[in-house]
């Protein structure tokens, strides 16, 4: 595998000749594709055969499709689902919602499989506050640290019935944040003992998990200076240490406002911490140009966790259409 450390995005429908030629240099290890991206099925299934083509090696093409709120693919249709914290609260009614979860994002996977799409940014295993920004809310499963690894696992379970990879986020946790990180820095003063038994706790259960997508936060306690996307501390001795995550580590956008610093000086701090892979989502030439002068190949352990976590071999267990009939069924039981 000769790829670069980075998943980037495209700017529109179509990819453009400036576009595939920087792609083609660069050799991203994946792509990502969002709302301006997606039109038309068959506009879709071309610009990611396009962009495939771009690179010598298998990318995974990602995408945000959790259920809810947060769904890329709403105005091409199909099943979009609930948001995730919906199961829980339909438990009283619906006994089986390990089963209910498990359909839905079969249907979602099925979904994004039939387009070309090999990974889904989901599920968000973050346990929300009562003070905390609502930019996680309703994403997350439900507020009790204990109950949640089950759920977010149904929902890989689910994914990978359909041939589509999961990715699990925000590590170590995003749920205290008080302030959407893609407006500005949350900072996070709870003590380790208490992220330990409650914001960890999820991370620590899945952290066998193929691959994970870090926080824009400070945990002041752990590392007062430093956002744990960018922070050595918190990656080796909290992500790789305590909670055990092995897998692939990407950082989220690295355009987010919660970071300071030029896009370069991001990246640099963000490999340097110990991410394997930079996101970089807006799609904006210039900036990849940029990005692309300091982003190195993978190489040693990140290449190794690139490996373990590349498309190839996931298949689909089954088609869209009973994927679809089974997520219908499971959301008639939550009423």
């Amino acid at each position: 595998m000769s790829a670069s450390a980075i998943i980037f995005g495209c700017e529109g429908t179509t990819l453009l000749a400036d576009e595939r030629a920087l792609f083609a240099d660069v050799q991203p290890w994946g792509f990502i594709l969002f709302a301006r991206n997606l039109e038309t099925d068959a506009q879709v299934k071309k610009l990611i055969a396009d962009l495939r083509q771009t690179v010598s090696h298998d990318p995974h093409i990602f995408v945000d499709e959790e259920g809810g709120r947060v769904s890329r693919l709403r105005a091409l249709g199909g099943w979009i689902g609930p948001p995730a914290m919906t199961f829980i609260q339909a438990k009283a009614k619906t006994p089986d919602i390990i089963a209910a979860i498990r359909a839905n994002y079969c249907a979602i996977g099925a979904r994004l499989a039939e387009l070309g799409f090999t990974a889904d940014c989901a599920p968000v295993l973050d346990v929300p506050t009562d003070t905390a920004d609502p930019i996680i809310g309703d994403r997350a499963f439900c507020v009790q640290p204990e109950q949640v690894a089950p759920l977010a696992q149904a929902c890989l379970d689910g994914l990978n019935d359909a041939g589509i990879a999961g990715v699990i986020k925000h590590i170590p946790g995003h749920g205290r944040a008080d302030v959407d990180s893609h407006l500005s820095l949350p900072i996070v003063t709870t003590k380790h003992a208490e992220l330990s038994a409650t914001d960890f706790v999820p991370f620590q259960a899945l952290s066998y998990a193929k691959m994970a997508m870090t926080a824009h936060v400070v945990y002041s306690d752990i590392d007062p200076d430093h956002a744990a996307t960018t922070s050595r501390k918190v990656i080796k001795q909290i992500i790789r240490g305590e909670i055990g995550f092995a897998g692939l580590l990407m950082s989220d956008d690295l355009e987010m406002k919660a970071l300071p610093g030029t896009l370069q000086q991001r990246a640099e701090q963000s490999l340097a911490a110990g991410c394997d892979i930079l996101l970089h989502c807006s799609g904006d030439f210039a900036a990849m140009q940029e990005l692309a002068k300091v982003v190195p190949t993978l190489c040693d352990f990140a290449l190794e966790r690139a490996k373990r976590a590349a498309p190839a071999g996931q298949s689909a267990k089954i088609g869209v259409d009973q994927a679809i009939l089974a997520a219908q069924s499971a959301r008639a039981l939550l009423g």
